[in-house]
């Protein structure tokens, strides 16, 4: 038998080696030796799992033989017991082979060598990518090794935050050239919503429902690295600055304890959770004792699915699953609720819903679409019958008028051009519409001064460019544009900024024309008919062309976003309603009857290859519905949340490492509300989730403090200190161990799709990011359970506004602290002391009035407050007079648009001279009572019980003002408004607005009362969640 010599290189679990045989010569096997050669290569291959097996250029028929045959003998047990008995061997640098008798031609000269895995072998194996990988088990020694440095607890710790507040490098409101931040606040795109019906395989990423207000501006400075670095972020915790941390008073406990708060912070925890597993007990009692009724749940993970009702009709629909979990989705609508069918509708085809003020009869003629949704005589309140919407079909009819497309580009001035190493140049039409993207924003330095938005844009502008054929200067010459540096937009942000200067100059009337004009050639397409109710379309306009500037530092920030052109977009709409029509010329790419889809229509931007939609407004029923479903499933969580934390909490110590990967997972995910995260690709922002965290993300400070510093949803940078349960401590640094490194996963053996599919199997639908809803709408119901709200209207506010705050801190929804906090604050105490100010010159006409009440109530009553000096004194009075001034010119120049407006003549600068007097006449004032220090009765008959009645008015005003600043205070480094639109069940609010006598408005503004309208009406105080 030949023998071969072996030079190995390892990749992966196979040995490669160079062919050692002969070109052109035929094997042939010698068979009475083949018995013995197999069983003696059996065992070698157990015992040392490096030696050589087969040849590939062996015929394909043998080695898959061989290969099926080995994996069955060295799964036998005798097979397995004989090999352990062997001590661990070098590789041998022969191996024996066999050889076939007849010819075959070889395709390449290498060979493989199986090696085969131990569990007991500390090396770990290498991914495909090159990533050091944990060992699949843990073994004894290792488990005893890290107990013996960190002893463990009996009880899982639940995991609290050791630091409230932001970081030296983290100022998110101070503008960056490359920071981690929001860019621009643009909203991420629209994933598919079509309940598994995909028009494109579109990446997926981590996201909850936004809240509808604006999103702060999130541009924090790049994290203490060098311009243009693309080094990942450092594994060193950021200095922190000296910030107050979370209070006791914060949470609900006395400070005067000598007790540290984070043992208050996790005897809390551990309080809400004993509470959680002892009602989630009671609950399933109770499902158990009654009798069964079959409700159906959506099985797709990341949507806002629905849960039926108890009370809901009990139905039988078939239940879609999609090869276990569905990846989690951003802004998905979907399953949303399925619209009753026309019959049902009693109202007419184009009956909208009727709003709470709208109680009059519906008006008989046909109107306008707007009055139409204000006079309905019918409201469809879904919320009460929920069984309704248990289906994938989501609507019936749908009628619409399509979207609004952006203006055609409209070239510059003659005069303004575009500058090229000091020459002005003629472009054309369309390289010069790219280059003014880029010469109106150079005021937006956190862009412009980002090398990576300028790299890409200035490529996109070339390649633009080259098919246009450059610039010409003013005699015709071709001048070719190659060098950003060489680049003047001036000219061009000079004529912008003077345009948008022109347009804020404009008279009010001349500006409520110009919205009146706009909003009529708009109003078509505002609402639509969906299954014959009139509901409100969100975004129906198309995005207009512009510059890409995405979130934190996204790799194709500064790309070029193209106009979309009707033939881009794909229109979803009725069967027999009429299909809108394109702009003239042109045609739509596709027209839809898609009743599983809650869009109207929807286009690929070419960026990053994601599909936008058109969908309907945050007030509209559907979306009511999705929110109605989210908090639902979370409701459904308490009947399983104590089996799911009595499980994690035991895999915690688990053997295998996957399980133990899990368990960690989960605790991080119930504990400090991380998104489950998702992988991302090269030209996506390396935003990080849990499953998704790196090497780099995690620094461990024994005994149990765990610091994550990484970029979270929308390229936000997270950070913050924890404390953890010793075990959890003790498995991350397990998943960290060696030789991982910089850019290796923690948790290499866990993926969103098989965390997700594990949650399932407790519950249908449930995923990581309902955790969040459910432990912030539990923790709010829980304290409202024990809230005693006594005291004025303001007072009860801050005690709902403590108790949303008490729930942002033990649910980790934090944020950093605003750069204009502390202007704000200082604004609000110098209101204050505006107000005490006015309180005492009131206590000072007092005197003027009756000289003899200054003896009776004691001259320590009528002196000034010490910190309102003479100099504070001077200046409050000059910014008195001046803001005196601007009100009365104000009101002088609105009074006479209005006179313009109404083709009435208009004030002459005389009439505003006379008004002014009032100014003068309180300066004159201000500088007597300096003078002479005595303060002149005002009013009607002023008395001293009226005065004295004044001076009350004026310090309850100033003691809600305290309250509101304290409030403002305590709120700075939590994300109340986070935990009360996304997170905390809007029917807890409502309760508590019931409950205390508090207005609604209080707490949720005009736009929030819309978007939970089912919410206001369809609980009392009574509700729990």
């Amino acid at each position: 038998m030949d023998i071969g010599k072996s030079a190995r290189h390892h990749t992966g679990r196979r040995t490669v080696a160079p062919s050692r045989l002969g070109r052109g010569k035929a094997p042939c096997l010698t068979l009475h030796f083949a018995p013995a050669f197999l069983f003696s290569r059996f065992i070698s291959l157990t015992c040392t799992h490096r030696a050589p097996f087969t040849y590939p250029d062996s015929p394909p028929a043998v080695t898959v033989w061989l290969s099926r045959l080995s994996s069955r003998l060295l799964r036998s047990p005798q097979a397995r017991s004989f090999a352990s008995a062997r001590a661990r061997g070098p590789a041998p640098d022969k191996g024996q082979y066999i050889f076939t008798t007849f010819h075959y031609s070889r395709p390449q000269r290498t060979r493989l060598a199986v090696k085969m895995s131990s569990s007991d072998d500390d090396q770990p194996l290498a991914k495909a990518n090159n990533q050091a990988k944990s060992n699949e088990r843990i073994s004894k020694e290792e488990d005893r090794k890290m107990d013996a440095e960190i002893p463990s607890n009996p009880d899982v710790e639940p995991g609290i935050s050791i630091r409230m507040g932001p970081v030296d490098d983290m100022d998110v409101d101070a503008p960056a050239t490359n920071g981690h931040g929001n860019m621009n606040g643009k909203r991420k795109a629209r994933t598919s919503v079509t309940n598994g019906q995909s028009y494109k395989d579109a990446s997926t990423s981590e996201d909850d429902d936004k809240p509808l207000s604006k999103r702060r501006r999130t541009t924090p400075k790049a994290n203490g690295r060098k311009d243009g670095s693309d080094s990942e972020l450092s594994d060193a915790p950021l200095k922190a600055r000296a910030l107050p941390k979370a209070s006791a008073a914060q949470i609900g406990e006395s400070s005067d304890s000598d007790v540290p708060l984070t043992t208050k912070l996790t005897k809390k925890k551990v309080e809400i959770e004993k509470a959680a597993d002892r009602d989630a007990k009671t609950m399933r009692a109770k499902d158990k004792a009654a009798p069964k009724r079959k409700t159906k749940v959506e099985s797709d993970s990341d949507d806002d699915v629905p849960l039926a009702k108890k009370k809901a009709p009990a139905k039988k629909v078939a239940v879609k699953k999609a090869n276990g979990v569905k990846k989690e989705e951003s802004d998905s609508d979907a399953p949303l609720a399925k619209k009753p069918s026309a019959k049902k509708a009693k109202t007419a085809a184009a009956t909208p819903v009727k709003k709470a003020a709208a109680k009059g009869k519906a008006k008989k003629e046909e109107t306008e679409q707007d009055e139409e949704a204000e006079n309905d005589e019918d409201e469809y309140r879904w919320w009460e019958d929920p069984g309704k919407s248990d289906g994938t079909k989501k609507w019936d009819t749908l009628e619409h008028n399509g979207v609004v497309f952006p203006p055609e580009y409209e070239p510059l001035p003659k005069h303004v051009k575009f500058v090229y190493d000091g020459v002005p140049l003629t472009l054309h039409k369309d390289a010069e519409e790219v280059a003014t993207f880029y010469g109106s924003m150079l005021n937006s330095t956190h862009n412009v001064e980002n090398p990576t938005f300028n790299k890409n844009f200035f490529e996109d502008f070339t390649a633009i460019l080259n098919k246009t054929g450059h610039g010409k200067d003013k005699d015709g010459k071709t001048i070719k544009i190659t060098k950003f540096e060489k680049c003047d937009f001036k000219p061009i942000f000079e004529w912008f900024d003077s345009e948008r200067a022109k347009k804020k100059a404009l008279p009010a009337a001349e500006k409520k024309a110009l919205k009146a004009e706009k909003d009529a050639a708009e109003a078509p397409y505002m609402y639509c008919i969906w299954d014959g109710r009139k509901q409100k379309v969100g975004n129906f306009r198309v995005e207009p062309p512009g510059l890409f500037r995405g979130r934190g530092e996204h790799p194709k920030t500064g790309r070029v976003k193209k106009r979309v052109a009707p033939e881009q977009i794909t229109i979803n709409i009725g069967e027999n309603a009429k299909v809108p029509e394109p702009p003239a010329g042109h045609r739509w790419k596709e027209v839809k009857h898609d009743h599983e889809g809650t869009w109207l229509a929807m286009w690929q931007e070419n960026i990053n290859g994601a599909y936008k939609y058109v969908m309907l407004a945050a007030n509209s029923d559907v979306k009511g519905q999705s929110d109605y479903k989210k908090f639902e499933k979370a409701r459904e969580l308490k009947k399983h949340i104590d089996r799911i934390r009595k499980d994690y909490r035991k895999d915690l110590n688990s053997k295998m490492m996957a399980d133990r990967q899990r368990a960690t997972a989960i605790y991080l995910i119930d504990q400090f509300a991380l998104r489950a995260g998702n992988e991302k690709g090269e030209d996506e922002a390396d935003t990080v989730g849990c499953c998704s965290l790196k090497f780099q993300h995690i620094t461990l400070k024994p005994p149990e403090t765990v610091i994550f510093d990484f970029l979270g949803k929308d390229s936000i940078r997270f950070y913050d200190e924890v404390k953890v349960d010793p075990q959890v401590f003790k498995n991350l640094k397990l998943f960290k161990k060696e030789p991982k490194t910089t850019g290796d996963d923690i948790f290499d053996r866990l993926t969103t799709s098989a965390l997700n599919k594990h949650l399932n199997s407790y519950m249908t639908g449930l995923t990581a990011k309902v955790f969040r809803t459910y432990n912030a709408s539990y923790t709010m119901a829980r304290l409202l359970k024990e809230m005693k709200a006594t005291g004025s209207i303001q007072e009860r506010v801050k005690a709902y506004n403590d108790a949303n705050r008490e729930v942002a801190i033990l649910c980790n929804h934090k944020r950093t602290v605003a750069a204009s906090h502390a202007t704000s604050i200082e604004k609000m105490n110098e209101k204050i002391n505006g107000l005490r100010y006015q309180a005492w010159r009131t206590k000072m006409m007092m005197i003027d009035v009756d000289p003899k009440i200054k003896k009776k109530k004691g001259a320590e009553y009528f002196e000034r407050p010490a910190d309102l000096d003479s100099e504070w004194v001077k200046q409050h009075q000059e910014a008195e007079v001046e803001e005196l001034r601007q009100k009365i010119t104000k009101k002088f120049e609105k009074d006479n648009e209005k006179l313009a407006a109404d083709g009435e003549k208009q004030m002459k600068a005389k009439e505003l001279e006379e008004r002014l007097v009032k100014v003068k006449e309180l300066a004159a004032k201000y500088k007597k009572e300096n003078k002479t220090g005595k303060v002149e009765a005002e009013g009607k008959g002023p008395t001293v019980e009226k005065l004295e009645a004044n001076v009350e008015k004026i310090m309850q005003r100033i003691e809600t003002m305290k309250i509101q600043m304290e409030d403002k205070e305590g709120n700075k480094e939590v994300a109340l408004g986070t935990s009360k639109i996304n997170y905390i069940d809007p029917r807890l609010t409502v309760v508590f607005s019931k409950k205390f006598n508090v207005p609604i408005e209080k707490f949720f503004s005009k736009t929030l009362r819309e978007k939970f309208d089912w919410a206001i009406k369809s609980v009392d105080e009574d509700w729990e969640f």
